[in-house]
């Protein structure tokens, strides 16, 4: 094509509001990367798509000439996958099964590595997926492992469900409230999904440990697994709030997440305990802040006239023992994303640029993969 011809098409498509492929912010990966959704994902969320904005366009969706919905913040021959494991599960399951489409996604790029970022539980099941594939392969398979709203040291709502009688029932009938009928569909598993989601064993008289301490201990944060671990905290900040989050903090308790101690000292289901002051932002509707931080804590920067950053909040330091973090980590709001629980991953209409912020994840992912 003529470079008269290339100017037009770029003046067109500019005031179309078209991507020409050469607006991307975001360095290429040199490794796939590969998305893992939470509880209740993979498709769709609530009706929304997961992995989107409030259109629909998938957040790692590179574009090619002229196209339009797609996230031309990233390079247009970037790689990106999104899995798909049991919506309603363990992470013991959900990791084995996240594993599996890694491979696959590895050999359809034909990559000897891979980056994962994790959403929620999926954040979870990249830990034991990274395991697995280093157990599989005999070497370091994941380059960056990436955590996003995880509750790595667990979640009183998931302890709150569970004590919701009479039994398994309840539990069921509860997230297919939030979550609708996927968790009826073949392989679900909602109890052994919400019991994976507390610190503690869920029943210590069932001959099946459960939850994440022993999670925490079985699938650390070890330089074997993966080279490179970090985590993005979210909390409610009073602007951007899903109403059924809302209603759930307000009305039923509040998680009061910014707090430590030694394990679950409150007896709430997540490690560590609050200050005791409600309605603040130390949680993300499902998560306290200080159940979120995984190896290095990430800071999130929006710059109003440039592309926005992901870079190392060195200051908050690194959770290498995810059973034991500092004070610091558990109680600091610093670099914590003022986006609630669901919000982060598209779920719901407001102001968040989805795909910026993860072109600004990728970026971050380019400069260690």
């Amino acid at each position: 094509m003529s470079a008269v011809r290339i100017a037009l098409a770029v003046l067109v498509s500019g005031a179309l509001g078209l991507s020409t492929g050469a607006q991307a912010g975001a360095a290429k990966t040199t490794y796939p990367v590969v998305f893992a959704h939470g509880m209740g994902g993979f498709n769709n969320l609530l009706g929304y798509d997961y992995w989107g904005d409030d259109y629909g366009t998938f957040v790692g969706d590179p574009c090619s000439f002229l196209e339009i919905g797609c996230n031309e913040d990233i390079a247009g021959n970037q790689k990106a996958y999104v899995a798909q494991v049991q919506a309603f599960q363990s992470s013991e399951v959900r990791g084995l099964d996240l594993a599996n489409d890694v491979e696959g996604f590895m050999a359809t790029a034909g990559a000897s590595h891979v980056n994962l970022i994790g959403h929620s539980q999926g954040g979870i099941d990249v830990r034991k997926a990274a395991r697995v594939l280093y157990e599989r392969r005999g070497y370091t398979v994941v380059r960056v492992l990436i955590s996003v709203s995880s509750p790595h040291r667990g979640s009183p709502v998931a302890k709150y469900i569970l004590g919701l009688n009479p039994g398994v029932t309840s539990v069921i009938a509860a997230l297919a409230t939030y979550y609708g009928d996927v968790i009826y569909q073949s392989g679900n598993d909602a109890y052994a999904g919400a019991k994976q989601l507390i610190y503690d064993d869920a029943d210590p008289n069932d001959g099946k440990v459960t939850g994440m301490k022993a999670f925490n201990a079985a699938y650390p944060v070890d330089a074997r697994f993966a080279a490179r671990y970090a985590s993005l905290i979210t909390a409610q900040n009073g602007l951007s709030v899903n109403p059924a989050l809302y209603l759930l903090s307000e009305f039923l308790f509040d998680i009061d997440g910014d707090g430590a101690c030694t394990d679950d000292c409150d007896n709430d289901g997540a490690w560590g305990k609050g200050d005791g002051i409600r309605n603040e932002a130390d949680d993300d509707g499902l998560v306290g802040l200080n159940s979120q931080q995984m190896g290095y804590r990430l800071k999130y920067t929006e710059h109003l006239l440039g592309f926005d950053s992901v870079g190392t909040d060195s200051d908050r330091g690194y959770v290498s023992n995810l059973n034991a973090p500092g004070t610091t980590q558990a109680s600091s709001t610093a670099s914590v994303i003022g986006q609630d629980h669901l919000d982060v991953v598209g779920v719901g209409p407001d102001t968040f640029d989805e795909p910026e912020f993860y072109a600004a994840i990728i970026d971050y992912i380019a400069a260690y993969d």
